[in-house]
């Protein structure tokens, strides 16, 4: 009896912030089950090259230097893939940014609310709509499969709040409710919408967080496994979201945080 085969084979996937991290790791994963890779970086040039080498070269694989804060930028990525590789299936909208000081909501500078939304929120507006654009519009790659693929990565944060966070926290509550707005919007042209919601995670932004002793002390405190996740570990139910074993899956928020939303 052979194994059970997650195939994206002959797909296309734009992967946002994929240098690093669990779009790193979602790249690796996405190639591995056979789709062709467009990810975009902002300042990890080095290691987004590394990444595009290690998981085949540039036929397969492309990393373009991209700033998403508006839904322009969005969208010309998601135009930057289409020419590339000919088509779009899967968009996975992993970029985001937390700034890490404590900003309680009185002190909360104007700046700060405006360009975290403008990133976490306003940039996968306009991804989505270029996405879905070409994803009404494009040939199905057979007749059996889906139009295509939309996950979003949400957070923790976005289910149950983040005291002194709220700029981060209410861009990805935003997430979840655009999930669920897409998904009934989008089901009947057969565009699947879903979404999933890391809790703590070793990447280069939760990094000082976890190397504090006191800081780490608490976090662990509050995740039931009693640790944080590898990357590999949410990337793998992103790659799951987007094929053919989830054909009846769409709207769904699927937690990642060790059982961390309910323990409060």
């Amino acid at each position: 009896m052979s194994g059970v085969t997650l195939s994206l084979a002959g797909k296309v996937a734009l992967i946002t912030g994929g240098s690093r991290g669990i779009g790193a790791e979602t790249v690796r994963l996405f190639r591995q089950a056979g789709a062709s890779v467009v990810f975009n970086y902002r300042t990890a040039k080095a290691p987004a090259y590394a990444l595009v080498e290690e998981v085949g070269g540039a036929k397969h694989c492309i990393a373009l230097p991209q700033e998403l804060s508006t839904p322009d930028q969005g969208r010309a990525l998601v135009e930057e893939t289409v020419r590339a590789f000919g088509r779009i299936d899967i968009l996975v909208a992993n970029h985001g940014v937390w700034p890490a000081e404590d900003a309680p909501i009185a002190k909360m500078s104007t700046e700060q609310w405006r360009q975290t939304l403008a990133v976490n929120l306003d940039s996968v507006f306009g991804l989505a709509q270029g996405a879905v654009t070409h994803m009404q519009r494009q040939p199905r790659l057979s007749p059996e499969a889906a139009a295509g693929h939309i996950v979003f990565i949400s957070s923790t944060a976005g289910q149950r709040g983040e005291a002194n966070h709220a700029d981060y926290a209410a861009s990805k509550g935003a997430l979840i409710s655009l999930t669920k707005s897409l998904a009934s919007e989008l089901a009947p042209q057969g565009i699947y919408v879903n979404c999933v919601a890391p809790g703590w995670v070793e990447t280069d932004m939760s990094a000082p967080a976890l190397a504090d002793p006191a800081t780490s002390a608490k976090i662990f405190a509050t995740i039931p496994l009693g640790r944080v996740a590898r990357p590999t570990e949410v990337a793998a139910p992103i790659l799951f979201l987007c094929t053919s074993y989830a054909g009846f899956m769409t709207g769904e928020i699927v937690d990642v945080n060790g059982g961390a939303v309910l323990a409060g």
